[in-house]
C-alpha cells in the first residue's frame, strides 16, 4: 500500500479523538472517509500529514493542553510519523484543508507559487502551473485577482489547484463541497475524480456519502474515533442501519 495507518490513537487533554485506528490506501486509489460530525476524519488526516505531531511538539513547550500521539503511519514504505510536515510534503503527501484556507490577501497566482514553495527549479514550478491552468482554466483567468474575492468554488479550485503544484503522489482532502452551491460541488467533485486520473492517488473526506460512494474504489466508515465498516458504496449501502445510523441515508 502506498499508505498504512497502523493502531493510530490521538488524544486532545483527555478526549480521545482517533481510538486504535488502522487503515490504508492503494496507489492511485480513490478512498473515501465518511461518518458523521465529530467523528474524528479531520483529524485522522491531520495526522497522516504530520500536524497532529506539529501540535504536540507546541504543547510540550507550554502549559496549555497535551496532545497525545501514538501508533505508526508509513507512506511509500518509510515511516513517516516521526518526521516534520514539510518533510511529508516533500515526500509528495499533500493535505488540502477543509474550508479552503487561501491566502486571502494575496492574489491567485501568488497562492499557487506558495504550493511550490519546496520546489528547486523555477521551471518546474512554472510547468506545474500550466497544468493546474489546464486543469482549473478559471485561476488561469482569475490569476491576478485577489483570492479572498473568489467565490466558495473559486477558492476550493484555488486550494486543489495549489495543493497539485507540488506534483503530489497522493491528496488528502478534507470536505471540499463545504458551503458550495450544487453546481459548484458537482464540478469540484468532477476535477477530483480528473485528479484521481491523472495517477494522483486520493483519500477523500466528505458528507456528500451517495457521491462519493460512485467515485470510491473503497470507503471507510469512521464513527467515534474507530473504523467501523469498510467496502464499496454497494456494499456498504446494503446494510441498513449502517445507512440510517452512520450515513444519514
Amino acid at each position: 500500500m502506498l499508505l498504512e495507518v497502523t493502531h493510530l490513537t490521538v488524544c486532545y487533554d483527555k478526549a480521545m479523538i482517533i481510538n486504535d485506528l488502522s487503515m490504508g490506501v492503494d496507489r492511485e486509489e480513490l478512498v473515501s472517509l465518511v461518518g458523521p460530525n465529530g467523528a474524528g476524519k479531520s483529524t485522522l488526516l491531520r495526522a497522516i500529514t504530520g500536524l497532529v505531531a506539529w501540535e504536540r511538539e507546541i504543547t510540550r513547550r507550554s502549559t496549555h493542553g497535551d496532545v497525545i500521539f501514538e501508533g505508526e503511519v508509513s507512506f511509500g514504505g518509510e515511516r513517516i510519523d516521526q518526521i516534520p510536515a514539510h518533510a511529508i510534503v516533500e515526500r509528495g503527501l499533500i493535505h488540502c484543508p477543509e474550508r479552503r484556507r487561501p491566502f486571502r490577501e494575496m492574489t491567485v497566482i501568488d497562492n499557487l507559487y506558495a504550493g511550490a514553495y519546496l520546489l528547486k527549479e523555477k521551471k518546474e514550478a512554472h510547468d506545474n502551473l500550466e497544468k493546474v491552468y489546464q486543469l482549473f482554466p478559471v485561476l488561469k483567468e482569475r490569476a491576478k485577482q485577489i483570492s479572498g474575492t473568489l467565490s466558495g468554488g473559486e477558492q476550493q479550485m484555488l486550494a486543489l489547484g495549489r495543493a497539485l503544484m507540488s506534483r503530489p503522489k497522493m491528496m488528502c482532502i478534507d470536505e471540499p463541497s463545504t458551503g458550495l452551491a450544487p453546481i459548484f460541488r458537482r464540478h469540484v467533485f468532477e476535477k477530483i475524480g480528473e485528479i484521481r486520473n491523472l495517477g494522483i492517488t486520493v483519500l477523500l473526506v466528505e458528507q456528500e456519502v451517495s457521491t462519493v460512494f460512485k467515485m470510491a474504489s473503497r470507503n471507510y466508515v469512521l464513527s467515534s474515533g474507530k473504523i467501523i465498516a469498510e467496502g464499496t458504496g454497494e456494499q456498504l449501502l446494503q446494510d441498513e442501519v449502517l445507512r440510517k445510523t452512520y450515513l444519514g441515508l
